[in-house]
């Protein structure tokens, strides 16, 4: 009778930044299946015609969007530490993708219900940005085209869900801190407030730079 390994669940936390903001969430799956490869570790693949390592994301990231709190869940057949298993992945992961911890997971990816993003949106003025910026976010009403789960494009009103946690003027940028909701029920892009006040204030919207900051449950803690 052969022997049976037990399964160990992992869950490492990765940014992704810097060139590989352009490797896309599809790209990114068949990244991480070679780096298992290449890492030697002992991961667990799926059963049936097609074995691949199984992989899962807590939320995929839009393509061009910096993040340093990417969710990787995977599952090992042996007991293995985890600093060599960070270790044993950052060695052979391309640059711009690095593992930042590795741990058991704690949470369930339906617990995740809001994201929070760091919005730098380059210009001449940042002072005078953050005053359109403030004013636009005052508005009664905030309309932008949004698809619904039928695939449509409708009008939506995004001012009830999102939540600035902070501006401010820099040297070469308006900072904006964002919070908004994302997760299995609601999912929210930030570009879809970026793009209606970047035409509000008359600038370019290739002038935006995104990074995802944090990952959060209903109560406010971060997810792990």
């Amino acid at each position: 009778m052969s022997e049976v390994n037990a399964l160990n669940d992992i869950r490492a936390v990765f940014e992704k930044k810097d060139s590989a903001v352009y490797i896309s969430h599809l790209d990114l799956n068949r990244c991480m299946q070679r780096a298992f490869r290449r890492s030697k570790l002992p991961v667990w693949y799926t059963e049936g015609f097609n074995p691949h390592v199984y992989v899962m994301f807590a939320l995929a990231l839009s393509l061009g969007f910096e993040s340093s709190c990417e969710i990787m869940d995977f599952t090992l057949t042996e007991d293995i530490p985890y600093e060599q298993i960070k270790n044993s992945l950052n060695s052979v992961l391309p640059d711009g993708i690095r593992i930042i911890s590795v741990s058991a997971p704690k949470l369930k990816h339906t617990e995740i219900a809001f994201a929070d993003f760091k919005i730098k949106i380059f210009n001449d003025n940042p002072v005078n940005l953050r005053e359109k910026f403030i004013e636009f976010v005052s508005q009664e009403k905030i309309i932008v085209l949004k698809r619904n789960k039928k695939k449509q494009m409708i009008e939506t009103d995004i001012k009830p869900v999102i939540n600035v946690l902070d501006s401010s003027a820099k040297d070469e940028y308006l900072e904006i801190m964002l919070r908004l909701p994302a997760g299995t029920q609601k999912n929210y892009n930030p570009t879809l407030l970026t793009d209606v006040f970047c035409k509000y204030a008359d600038i370019p919207s290739n002038a935006v730079r995104i990074e995802r900051e944090r990952i959060i449950c209903s109560d406010g803690k971060d997810f792990s």
